[in-house]
């Protein structure tokens, strides 16, 4: 999170692999001898019938005249600022079978691949082709796959590329037959209010249906779901079914689960409300939004963040917070000030946490020794201030993965784990009341659904996903995840599609994709589960100063009407509803007050506070 004004947007989502990789690999893959029975898959992948077939991000795309490899017609997609111009379609397949994807492209950074294969998603690209140069890849599908998407795209905010005769060589897909029952159903540690359920792939499937005592109340893509809203002390069954083109399967054999009591919460944090207002206080230093003592902090906000400890070298994993000089903020309060203010907040029932890193505070746990020097300065911050917990905002170059790294069950890289033991350790130490809350960004999280590390060969971002096995390892201690919902390129939903923030239909797919769980870079043995809705709220800019994808109080309503409601959705279907969503996070109570608070006003206004 930025201490001075909107910060530079994102732009790109993977690092551009090396000229001599290009080089060594062929701009065209090798294909297998086709046979008899393969055929060319795609549709309209001339495009002489316009963009039937195809789907193009935030209206990117255009058939046009010239410049044409052959035929009349050419495809003419125009990247922007925040958008990649990608053109899609989904394509029946095999499982189990071989397919050799070509097109002929011409453009800067010009992308050819294919997603959803069910083993290793492929792209191939040229980084300045004059004229028509063929881009060409092969891949094989999953014992499940059933359908792929293939795509083109070009990259953030350069030129115009073309693309034509697209073809996808390889067997067509058999006529969908209804799945198989779901096997393996299993619940997971209930809570008073929810229970977690997992079950294995059924083959053909691209959905379930998620039953509790005979009634659907569920339907996810993928193998886990989280049944909310249910009662303390009561014992529930579940089923699940499988459904695809053809229809849905008979249920899966049931499985019981009893809620807990309801006498706390797990992940600390027992006593926040159904509903909870997150802001940040910028504490440690000053900026054009003005200094906010504590004590002036209005009684909206559920729990505030003192942004921000920070560490005294990267690789140190020394934190250390003080007070905005007085050179700096002339309205600070004394240190006796601002503990009693602390005091006071937490009596009403307000929880203070110490927040860690934001966007100059990068912190790297290279080391077993940073490790434990994060431990023992974070305990030092939250004992000389009295803190309920703490806030990770780890950003930039924090976390990132190994090469080699590329399962979030079970991770390698050092700052990942050592980060993990450091929390866990923190949460040991201070008991079950200790608050635990994370704000990473979307590149972080949400981007894990397409791309995961550096990748099966390496060359992409090494920090896409990276986020995803801290979340995981943690979320039994996991208070609250707020994802930054803002200073973000397009990321991909569930749907498959592109979505750009400042609206609420950014915040409804990406909330969607934490309550619902997704597959990891696409693969279907590696999904991440869904968080359970009391552990999510949605992180917002709370004014157009504060950040770059400011979204207005009429879009946040919709957000949160589609996501507890199903009702405002626009053209995005949720997996679910999730009236439990704990609420919102925002950037920062600072900014709010700047902007005569209508940020916290909205909250209130909505949620009846």
């Amino acid at each position: 999170m930025e201490r001075t004004g909107p910060p530079a947007r994102f732009t790109g989502l993977l690092a551009v692999c090396s000229a001599a990789l290009l080089a060594a690999a062929g701009l065209v893959a090798s294909a297998p001898a086709a046979t008899a029975a393969d055929a060319d898959l795609a549709r309209n992948g001339g495009f002489e019938a316009g963009l039937d077939g195809w789907t193009c991000s935030g209206g990117s795309g255009a058939a046009v005249s010239t410049p044409v490899h052959s035929g009349t017609k050419a495809l003419k997609a125009t990247p922007a600022g925040s958008d990649n111009a990608r053109c899609s379609q989904t394509v029946t397949v095999r499982p189990d079978s071989t397919y050799t994807l070509q097109a002929w492209v011409r453009g800067d950074y010009v992308y050819l691949g294919a997603s959803g294969t069910g083993t290793t998603d492929v792209s191939t690209w040229t980084q300045s082709a004059g004229a028509y140069t063929q881009l060409g890849t092969v891949f094989k599908t999953g014992s499940a796959t059933t359908s792929v998407t293939v795509y083109t795209h070009g990259w953030y905010g350069t030129s115009a590329y073309y693309a034509d005769d697209l073809t996808l060589v390889g067997p067509g897909g058999a006529p969908a037959t209804v799945p198989a029952a779901p096997a393996g159903l299993r619940a997971g540690t209930a809570t008073s209010t929810s229970v977690p359920l997992s079950w294995n792939a059924s083959a053909g499937a691209t959905g379930y249906q998620v039953y509790r005592d005979g009634t659907r109340v569920q339907s996810v893509t993928g193998t886990s779901a989280t049944v909310t809203g249910l009662t303390a002390s009561t014992a529930y069954g579940f089923q699940v079914s499988a459904v695809n083109a053809a229809g849905e399967s008979a249920k899966s054999a049931a499985v019981s689960a009893t809620t807990t009591s309801g006498g706390g919460q797990e992940g600390g944090g027992g006593d926040l409300p159904a509903h909870a207002l997150v802001g940040y206080l910028h504490s440690s230093f000053a900026n054009g939004s003005g200094y906010t003592r504590m004590a002036d902090v209005p009684d909206s906000w559920d729990v505030i963040n003192l942004a921000f400890g920070e560490p005294t070298s990267v690789t140190s994993g020394d934190i250390r917070f003080s007070l905005c000089p007085v050179a700096e903020c002339p309205g600070v309060e004394s240190e006796a000030e601002f503990k009693a203010a602390i005091k006071a907040k937490q009596a009403a029932g307000k929880k203070v946490l110490i927040s860690i890193g934001g966007q100059n505070g990068q912190v790297q746990l290279n080391s077993t020794a940073a490790r434990d020097t994060f431990v023992s300065s974070v305990s030092k911050i939250i004992d000389t201030y009295g803190l309920d917990g703490l806030d990770i905002d780890f950003e930039g170059h924090s976390l990132s993965l190994n090469t080699g790294d590329t399962d979030f069950r079970s991770p390698t890289t050092p700052v990942i784990v050592n980060l993990i033991s450091a929390v866990k350790t923190l949460k040991a130490e201070y008991g079950d009341d200790f608050v635990l809350t994370m704000a990473p960004e979307t590149f972080f999280v949400q981007l894990g659904y397409q791309y995961y590390g550096s990748g099966p060969w390496g060359g992409q971002d090494p920090r896409a996903g990276a986020y995803l096995p801290v979340i995981h390892a943690l979320r039994d201690d996991l208070t609250l995840l707020h994802v930054q919902d803002y200073n973000s390129g397009s990321i991909m939903g569930l749907d498959n599609q592109y979505h750009s923030m400042g609206g609420a239909d950014f915040h409804i797919a990406m909330t969607d994709m934490l309550l619902a769980g997704f597959p990891v870079a696409g693969d279907q043995a590696k999904v991440f589960p869904a968080l359970r809705p009391e552990q999510v709220a949605i992180g917002l800019p709370a004014s157009t100063q504060a950040g770059n994808g400011h979204t207005s109080p009429a879009e946040v309503t919709k957000a949160l009407n589609c996501l507890t409601k199903k009702t405002d959705c626009g053209s995005y279907q949720t997996h679910g509803t999730w009236s439990g969503l704990r609420g919102l996070m925002t950037w920062s109570i600072n900014w709010d007050r700047f902007g005569n608070w209508e940020f916290s006003k909205n909250f209130d206004a909505y949620f009846g506070n």
